[in-house]
């Protein structure tokens, strides 16, 4: 990513309102945008050049924005995405971050916030280097290097948002961390954010380790936040 800017963004929206809005107001905060209005063109102009970050709306004609994030993670690309939906969609926006997506954001939108967003999910994606780093915690293993999670040596398959939350229970075992802490952390929100996004990741990254074994590993700290039980 070139540091003069703010990214290569690529914007799938066939609404060509929002997505001419959108385009304008980024390249007003210094990102290098480009858009496509459907999920095809999409595909293309990623296989084209992998762009730094994602926006992608929901309700694409043919394939959608869900299916969408679906087909490129199943292709390991791995650049973070945030998805736009509706404020009624609910479903919608769940099925995106189960597809692979690393934020929503509900229309109608500040770009003031989308764009302190996008900076966070990049700041958060960039490789941070160094030498090989391992956390344990009770049956916990993770290899922040090789992006390897286990439990008691059954391998997680974990995206990469679930890796980057299991890894900071990890390195904060028996700590209760509230939901803020954990946008700031694990999303590198330091703003106030209007979303449910800790607690469905919480939930994905339960489920897998109960599918591992690992019963009631994290639990909810009624009214303050998330601990990871190791004893």
């Amino acid at each position: 990513m070139n540091s003069a800017d703010g990214g290569r963004v690529l914007v799938v929206e066939d609404d060509d309102a929002v997505r001419t809005a959108v385009d304008r107001g980024l390249g007003v905060h210094g990102f290098d945008v480009s858009s496509v209005p459907d999920a095809e063109s999409a595909l293309s102009a990623v296989a084209r050049r992998r762009p730094d970050l994602m926006i992608v709306d929901v309700g694409l004609p043919g394939m959608s924005g869900i299916e969408l994030c679906t087909r490129l993670r199943g292709l390991d690309v791995d650049t973070p995405i945030l998805i736009l939906s509706a404020r009624d969609q609910v479903g919608d926006r769940v099925g995106g971050l189960q597809a692979g997506a690393d934020d929503y954001l509900v229309k109608p939108f500040s770009l003031d916030e989308l764009a302190a967003r996008m900076h966070a999910l990049l700041r958060r994606a960039r490789p941070s280097g160094g030498a090989t780093s391992v956390l344990s915690a009770g049956p916990l293993w993770i290899d922040l290097d090789r992006r390897v999670a286990t439990i008691d040596k059954i391998r997680l398959d974990l995206s990469r948002r679930e890796f980057d939350l299991l890894a900071t229970f990890a390195a904060n075992p028996g700590i209760v961390l509230s939901r803020i802490r954990l946008l700031e952390l694990v999303w590198g929100y330091d703003f106030d954010v209007d979303t449910n996004v800790v607690d469905v990741f919480v939930g994905y990254v339960r489920r897998k380790l109960e599918s591992a074994g690992a019963l009631k590993l994290i639990d909810t700290v009624r009214g303050v936040g998330f601990v990871l039980r190791i004893a």
